[in-house]
């Protein structure tokens, strides 16, 4: 008897049954093509696959995007902030620390401070696709699932708040007669191995995510395949795939339509 199951991405141990794409110049476990409107890339890249720290950010760049005119891009060490005392070799004041605390003391407990619950996360070491995968897990969950037949994985879809798919918001900022709220959930990823065609796979993947994406709040799910390219080669399937998943033509056009079901 075929035991089918959907799993979803959140760790390293599932993050490594994701399986591979149909078209080998292609990597489910490295394409960040959504995630990075102007640079990114479908390409399997196998330097992302390991776990590490990733890239390193050019200083200048980390100050481009910290906007902190105290940082030292020249410098290797932590640059001089005259607004924090300790920096300015000035205690800093604890209404909670008792008179004979000094500083090897370990900070005293605030009762009044509300507790923060720990969010998951998928930890430091994770290779860098499964850290884009993780950026909502604490507040808007898991961003792809995996179907697994008979301990063979043959099915890969990756989803989404639309903010979490910057080449997603571009696309559909070409058509403004899209509704603007409430904004959608967007499906970027929908895939199968060769092994895995004609079982339905897929649709049962996409009828799984909008049930989940309903769940968590989400009126609407949209959808952006690329007209033209070999079925292989476009991570977002056909417009008639998605017709026979319950959507609808939302937005006609030649090369980038727009597809949009609404969610119970």
């Amino acid at each position: 008897m075929t035991s089918i199951r959907i799993v979803d991405v959140t760790d390293i141990p599932r993050f490594a049954v994701v399986p591979p794409c149909a078209d080998p110049g292609f990597d489910h476990r490295t394409c960040d093509y959504w995630e990075d409107a102007d640079r990114g890339s479908r390409a399997a890249r196998v330097s992302w696959i390991e776990p590490g720290p990733g890239p390193a950010v050019p200083p200048s760049e980390a100050r481009a995007a910290s906007g902190n005119p105290f940082f030292d891009e020249r410098s290797d060490r932590p640059s001089f902030n005259p607004f924090d005392p300790v920096a300015a070799g000035r205690p800093s004041f604890d209404p909670f620390a008792d008179d004979d605390d000094d500083e090897t003391t370990a900070a005293s407990d605030n009762p009044f401070a509300p507790q923060r619950p720990t969010r998951p996360s998928v930890g430091a070491e994770a290779p860098r696709k499964l850290k884009l995968l993780g950026r909502g897990l604490g507040i808007f969950g898991s961003y792809a699932k995996v179907l697994i037949v008979d301990d063979e994985p043959v099915g890969y879809c990756q989803f989404g708040p639309l903010s979490a798919y910057p080449r997603a918001q571009r696309v559909r900022d070409l058509y403004p007669r899209l509704p603007a709220a409430p904004l959608p959930a967007v499906i970027t990823c929908i895939a199968t191995t060769r092994r895995g065609r004609g079982g339905g796979h897929a649709l049962d993947l996409v009828r799984t995510v909008c049930e989940d994406l309903a769940g968590r709040g989400f009126a609407a799910v949209e959808t952006y395949p690329e007209v033209g390219r070999p079925p292989d080669a476009t991570p977002a399937a056909t417009p008639e795939f998605w017709i026979t998943a319950g959507f609808i033509l939302a937005i006609d056009d030649a090369r980038f339509p727009v597809m949009r079901r609404e969610l119970d």
